[in-house]
Protein backbone atom coordinates (compact mmCIF):
# COMPACT_ATOMS: atom_id res chain seq x y z
CA UNK A 1 0.00 0.00 0.00
CA UNK A 2 1.25 3.40 -0.63
CA UNK A 3 2.67 5.51 2.06
CA UNK A 4 0.90 9.61 1.21
CA UNK A 5 4.22 10.75 3.65
CA UNK A 6 6.57 8.85 0.86
CA UNK A 7 4.44 10.58 -1.93
CA UNK A 8 4.77 13.39 -0.52
CA UNK A 9 8.71 13.59 0.01
CA UNK A 10 8.70 12.19 -3.59
CA UNK A 11 6.91 15.00 -5.18
CA UNK A 12 9.40 17.41 -2.91
CA UNK A 13 12.17 15.54 -4.35
CA UNK A 14 11.04 15.96 -7.64
CA UNK A 15 10.08 19.44 -7.36
CA UNK A 16 13.81 20.44 -6.27
CA UNK A 17 15.64 17.80 -8.41
CA UNK A 18 18.43 18.11 -4.99
CA UNK A 19 17.89 15.58 -2.02
CA UNK A 20 19.42 18.09 0.21
CA UNK A 21 17.14 21.40 -0.76
CA UNK A 22 14.30 19.11 -0.56
CA UNK A 23 15.50 17.86 2.77
CA UNK A 24 15.97 21.58 3.76
CA UNK A 25 12.01 22.21 2.80
CA UNK A 26 10.87 19.47 4.35
CA UNK A 27 12.46 19.94 7.43
CA UNK A 28 13.92 16.45 7.92
CA UNK A 29 17.23 15.62 7.35
CA UNK A 30 19.02 14.29 3.72
CA UNK A 31 19.52 10.19 4.82
CA UNK A 32 16.54 9.62 6.19
CA UNK A 33 14.68 11.63 3.20
CA UNK A 34 17.00 9.23 0.83
CA UNK A 35 16.10 6.28 2.68
CA UNK A 36 12.39 6.84 1.84
CA UNK A 37 13.14 7.48 -0.88
CA UNK A 38 14.73 4.27 -1.83
CA UNK A 39 12.24 2.66 -0.21
CA UNK A 40 9.40 4.06 -2.48
CA UNK A 41 11.32 3.03 -5.08
CA UNK A 42 11.72 -0.58 -3.41
CA UNK A 43 8.13 -1.45 -2.98
CA UNK A 44 7.06 0.11 -6.29
CA UNK A 45 9.69 -1.92 -8.20
CA UNK A 46 10.10 0.96 -10.22
CA UNK A 47 13.07 3.68 -10.82
CA UNK A 48 11.77 7.18 -10.16
CA UNK A 49 15.31 9.00 -10.60
CA UNK A 50 18.62 9.27 -12.71
CA UNK A 51 21.36 10.08 -9.88
CA UNK A 52 23.82 12.07 -10.42
CA UNK A 53 26.22 13.85 -8.33
CA UNK A 54 24.89 17.26 -8.24
CA UNK A 55 21.47 16.84 -9.19
CA UNK A 56 18.96 14.20 -9.99
CA UNK A 57 16.18 13.99 -12.29
CA UNK A 58 12.90 12.30 -12.71
CA UNK A 59 13.53 8.89 -15.04
CA UNK A 60 10.22 8.85 -17.77
CA UNK A 61 8.38 6.41 -15.74
CA UNK A 62 8.96 8.87 -12.63
CA UNK A 63 6.98 12.34 -14.96
CA UNK A 64 4.24 9.81 -15.33
CA UNK A 65 4.38 8.64 -11.75
CA UNK A 66 4.88 12.51 -10.29
CA UNK A 67 1.79 13.64 -12.12
CA UNK A 68 -0.39 10.47 -10.37
CA UNK A 69 1.10 11.49 -7.48
CA UNK A 70 -0.02 14.53 -7.22
CA UNK A 71 -3.33 13.70 -8.16
CA UNK A 72 -3.61 11.70 -5.59
CA UNK A 73 -2.41 14.01 -2.62
CA UNK A 74 -4.54 16.85 -4.08
CA UNK A 75 -7.37 14.22 -3.09
CA UNK A 76 -6.00 12.72 0.43
CA UNK A 77 -6.09 16.57 1.15
CA UNK A 78 -9.46 17.29 0.33
CA UNK A 79 -10.87 14.05 1.58
CA UNK A 80 -9.34 15.30 4.72
CA UNK A 81 -11.12 18.56 5.07
CA UNK A 82 -14.45 17.08 3.82
CA UNK A 83 -13.66 14.48 6.47
CA UNK A 84 -13.00 17.26 9.70
CA UNK A 85 -15.77 19.10 8.10
CA UNK A 86 -18.38 16.34 8.49
CA UNK A 87 -16.99 16.05 11.75
CA UNK A 88 -18.04 18.90 12.93
CA UNK A 89 -21.26 18.64 11.79
CA UNK A 90 -21.40 20.72 8.51
CA UNK A 91 -22.38 19.42 5.29
CA UNK A 92 -18.91 18.82 3.85
CA UNK A 93 -18.38 21.76 1.45
CA UNK A 94 -17.76 21.94 -2.36
CA UNK A 95 -14.97 21.47 -4.37
CA UNK A 96 -15.20 23.32 -7.81
CA UNK A 97 -13.44 22.22 -11.02
CA UNK A 98 -12.91 25.92 -13.53
CA UNK A 99 -11.50 26.78 -16.63
CA UNK A 100 -10.84 30.69 -16.44
CA UNK A 101 -13.59 31.62 -18.90
CA UNK A 102 -15.97 30.50 -16.15
CA UNK A 103 -14.95 33.40 -14.21
CA UNK A 104 -14.35 35.82 -17.10
CA UNK A 105 -17.95 35.69 -18.05
CA UNK A 106 -19.18 35.67 -14.93
CA UNK A 107 -20.92 32.17 -14.70
CA UNK A 108 -19.10 31.09 -11.62
CA UNK A 109 -19.10 34.16 -9.27
CA UNK A 110 -23.29 34.42 -10.07
CA UNK A 111 -23.70 30.94 -9.08
CA UNK A 112 -21.36 31.37 -5.47
CA UNK A 113 -23.28 34.73 -4.92
CA UNK A 114 -26.19 32.49 -4.65
CA UNK A 115 -24.60 29.51 -2.90
CA UNK A 116 -23.33 32.41 -0.53
CA UNK A 117 -26.55 33.64 0.09
CA UNK A 118 -28.56 30.49 0.89
CA UNK A 119 -25.71 28.68 2.62
CA UNK A 120 -22.97 31.77 4.21
CA UNK A 121 -21.19 29.36 6.41
CA UNK A 122 -20.28 26.82 3.25
CA UNK A 123 -16.45 26.14 3.19
CA UNK A 124 -15.87 26.33 -1.26
CA UNK A 125 -12.25 25.24 -2.54
CA UNK A 126 -11.77 26.18 -6.11
CA UNK A 127 -9.69 24.69 -8.94
CA UNK A 128 -8.19 26.08 -12.10
CA UNK A 129 -7.33 23.38 -13.92
CA UNK A 130 -7.99 21.57 -17.32
CA UNK A 131 -10.46 19.48 -18.28
CA UNK A 132 -9.32 16.08 -18.19
CA UNK A 133 -7.69 16.40 -15.04
CA UNK A 134 -11.16 17.99 -13.69
CA UNK A 135 -13.15 14.54 -15.11
CA UNK A 136 -10.41 12.81 -13.09
CA UNK A 137 -11.34 14.51 -10.26
CA UNK A 138 -15.29 14.12 -10.76
CA UNK A 139 -14.91 10.29 -11.26
CA UNK A 140 -12.63 9.99 -8.17
CA UNK A 141 -14.69 12.44 -5.92
CA UNK A 142 -12.17 14.83 -5.32
CA UNK A 143 -14.38 17.58 -7.38
CA UNK A 144 -18.03 18.04 -7.40
CA UNK A 145 -18.98 19.76 -10.31
CA UNK A 146 -16.82 20.85 -13.34
CA UNK A 147 -17.07 23.89 -15.36
CA UNK A 148 -15.41 23.27 -19.07
CA UNK A 149 -15.15 24.33 -22.29
CA UNK A 150 -15.81 21.22 -23.96
CA UNK A 151 -18.32 18.29 -21.89
CA UNK A 152 -16.86 14.43 -21.65
CA UNK A 153 -17.74 11.69 -24.15
CA UNK A 154 -21.22 11.05 -24.50
CA UNK A 155 -20.58 7.85 -23.95
CA UNK A 156 -19.10 8.33 -20.74
CA UNK A 157 -20.68 5.89 -18.59
CA UNK A 158 -19.70 8.08 -15.30
CA UNK A 159 -20.37 11.67 -16.25
CA UNK A 160 -23.28 13.97 -16.95
CA UNK A 161 -22.86 17.55 -18.78
CA UNK A 162 -24.94 19.99 -19.81
CA UNK A 163 -24.13 23.44 -21.71
CA UNK A 164 -24.48 26.78 -19.20
CA UNK A 165 -23.12 29.55 -21.91
CA UNK A 166 -22.85 29.44 -25.84
CA UNK A 167 -21.02 33.40 -26.10
CA UNK A 168 -20.63 34.93 -29.19
CA UNK A 169 -17.37 36.48 -30.20
CA UNK A 170 -17.84 40.49 -31.25
CA UNK A 171 -15.60 42.59 -33.10
CA UNK A 172 -13.35 44.84 -30.74
CA UNK A 173 -12.50 47.62 -32.87
CA UNK A 174 -10.42 51.43 -31.01
CA UNK A 175 -12.53 53.76 -31.16
CA UNK A 176 -11.93 56.25 -33.89
CA UNK A 177 -10.94 53.33 -36.18
CA UNK A 178 -12.23 53.22 -39.76
CA UNK A 179 -13.79 50.35 -39.30
CA UNK A 180 -15.76 51.88 -36.01
CA UNK A 181 -17.89 53.68 -38.44
CA UNK A 182 -18.99 50.22 -39.81
CA UNK A 183 -22.18 48.92 -38.66
CA UNK A 184 -21.01 45.59 -40.15
CA UNK A 185 -18.15 44.92 -40.97
CA UNK A 186 -17.30 42.31 -44.00
CA UNK A 187 -14.52 39.35 -43.81
CA UNK A 188 -12.73 41.61 -46.26
CA UNK A 189 -12.72 44.42 -44.00
CA UNK A 190 -10.38 42.68 -41.57
CA UNK A 191 -7.45 41.44 -44.00
CA UNK A 192 -4.30 42.88 -43.31
CA UNK A 193 -5.61 44.36 -40.12
CA UNK A 194 -3.43 44.54 -37.07
CA UNK A 195 -4.62 41.94 -34.56
CA UNK A 196 -4.48 40.98 -31.09
CA UNK A 197 -5.46 37.16 -30.09
CA UNK A 198 -6.53 35.81 -26.58
CA UNK A 199 -4.30 32.89 -25.81
CA UNK A 200 -5.60 30.03 -24.01
CA UNK A 201 -2.85 28.45 -22.63
CA UNK A 202 -4.79 25.18 -21.83
CA UNK A 203 -4.84 24.27 -25.50
CA UNK A 204 -1.75 24.21 -26.98
CA UNK A 205 -3.28 24.58 -30.68
CA UNK A 206 -4.62 27.63 -29.49
CA UNK A 207 -2.87 29.76 -32.52
CA UNK A 208 -3.30 27.67 -35.34
CA UNK A 209 -7.72 27.35 -34.25
CA UNK A 210 -8.07 30.46 -34.17
CA UNK A 211 -5.99 31.14 -37.74
CA UNK A 212 -7.86 28.48 -38.82
CA UNK A 213 -11.06 29.62 -37.91
CA UNK A 214 -10.57 33.15 -39.02
CA UNK A 215 -9.72 31.52 -42.30
CA UNK A 216 -13.28 29.71 -42.52
CA UNK A 217 -14.85 33.25 -41.76
CA UNK A 218 -13.39 34.42 -44.80
CA UNK A 219 -10.37 36.70 -43.39
CA UNK A 220 -6.42 35.92 -42.34
CA UNK A 221 -5.62 37.98 -39.42
CA UNK A 222 -2.47 39.27 -38.74
CA UNK A 223 -1.45 38.67 -35.65
CA UNK A 224 0.94 41.44 -33.99
CA UNK A 225 -0.10 40.85 -30.16
CA UNK A 226 -1.14 38.34 -27.72
CA UNK A 227 -3.28 38.83 -24.75
CA UNK A 228 -3.40 36.43 -21.78
CA UNK A 229 -7.11 37.02 -21.03
CA UNK A 230 -9.87 39.05 -22.86
CA UNK A 231 -9.35 42.16 -20.32
CA UNK A 232 -5.58 42.44 -21.54
CA UNK A 233 -6.73 42.49 -25.23
CA UNK A 234 -9.62 45.24 -24.84
CA UNK A 235 -6.38 47.37 -22.86
CA UNK A 236 -4.47 46.61 -26.16
CA UNK A 237 -8.18 47.48 -28.27
CA UNK A 238 -8.36 50.60 -26.12
CA UNK A 239 -4.71 51.64 -27.00
CA UNK A 240 -5.21 51.63 -30.82
CA UNK A 241 -2.96 48.71 -30.76
CA UNK A 242 -5.26 46.22 -32.91
CA UNK A 243 -8.66 44.72 -33.31
CA UNK A 244 -9.44 41.72 -31.15
CA UNK A 245 -12.76 39.69 -30.89
CA UNK A 246 -14.05 39.12 -27.14
CA UNK A 247 -17.10 37.47 -26.15
CA UNK A 248 -20.27 39.47 -25.62
CA UNK A 249 -20.55 38.60 -21.73
CA UNK A 250 -17.54 40.72 -21.71
CA UNK A 251 -18.98 43.96 -23.22
CA UNK A 252 -21.67 44.61 -21.71
CA UNK A 253 -20.99 48.29 -20.26
CA UNK A 254 -19.49 50.38 -22.63
CA UNK A 255 -15.25 50.34 -22.57
CA UNK A 256 -13.47 53.50 -22.97
CA UNK A 257 -12.27 53.68 -26.15
CA UNK A 258 -13.08 50.89 -27.72
CA UNK A 259 -16.36 50.20 -30.18
CA UNK A 260 -18.08 47.09 -30.65
CA UNK A 261 -19.60 45.46 -34.01
CA UNK A 262 -21.87 41.79 -34.58
CA UNK A 263 -20.71 40.36 -37.18
CA UNK A 264 -23.68 37.71 -38.09
CA UNK A 265 -21.40 36.09 -40.73
CA UNK A 266 -19.02 34.94 -37.86
CA UNK A 267 -19.87 31.69 -36.44
CA UNK A 268 -17.40 31.66 -33.74
CA UNK A 269 -18.45 31.82 -29.40
CA UNK A 270 -16.99 30.93 -26.54
CA UNK A 271 -18.77 27.28 -24.45
CA UNK A 272 -19.09 26.50 -21.34
CA UNK A 273 -20.43 23.41 -19.84
CA UNK A 274 -20.93 21.90 -16.65
CA UNK A 275 -19.92 18.14 -15.84
CA UNK A 276 -21.04 16.07 -12.79
CA UNK A 277 -21.18 12.55 -11.69
CA UNK A 278 -23.69 10.74 -12.58
CA UNK A 279 -24.63 9.75 -8.67
CA UNK A 280 -25.21 12.19 -6.33
CA UNK A 281 -23.69 11.31 -2.71
CA UNK A 282 -24.37 14.90 -0.85
CA UNK A 283 -27.55 17.07 -1.37
CA UNK A 284 -25.56 19.90 -1.40
CA UNK A 285 -23.70 19.15 -4.94
CA UNK A 286 -27.17 18.46 -6.37
CA UNK A 287 -28.67 21.83 -4.93
CA UNK A 288 -25.85 23.89 -6.31
CA UNK A 289 -26.01 21.88 -9.40
CA UNK A 290 -29.72 23.10 -9.71
CA UNK A 291 -28.28 26.61 -8.95
CA UNK A 292 -25.79 26.46 -11.66
CA UNK A 293 -28.10 25.89 -14.15
CA UNK A 294 -30.71 27.99 -12.52
CA UNK A 295 -28.09 30.70 -13.12
CA UNK A 296 -27.66 29.40 -16.92
CA UNK A 297 -31.88 29.72 -17.92
CA UNK A 298 -31.89 33.61 -16.16
CA UNK A 299 -28.92 34.26 -18.20
CA UNK A 300 -30.48 33.14 -21.46
CA UNK A 301 -33.51 35.08 -20.48
CA UNK A 302 -31.70 38.17 -19.75
CA UNK A 303 -30.20 37.66 -23.35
Amino acid sequence: MLDLRQLRYFVVVAEEEHVGRAAERLHISQSPLSRQIAQLEKNLGLTLFERGQQRIRLTADGRVFLSEAKALLRHADRLENLGRRLGRGEEGGLCIGYTVDAMHTGVLPRALRELHDERPGIHVALYNVPAAEQFEGLRRRSLDIALVPEPPAEDDPDLKAALLLDDPLLLAVPTGHPLADSAEPAPADLEQQPWIAVENSRRPAWRDEFIAACAAAGFTPDIRMEASEPLTALGLVASGLGLALIQRSMLRGPVAGVTVRELPWLDMSVRLWAAWHAIDLRPVVASFRTTVLDTRDREAVST
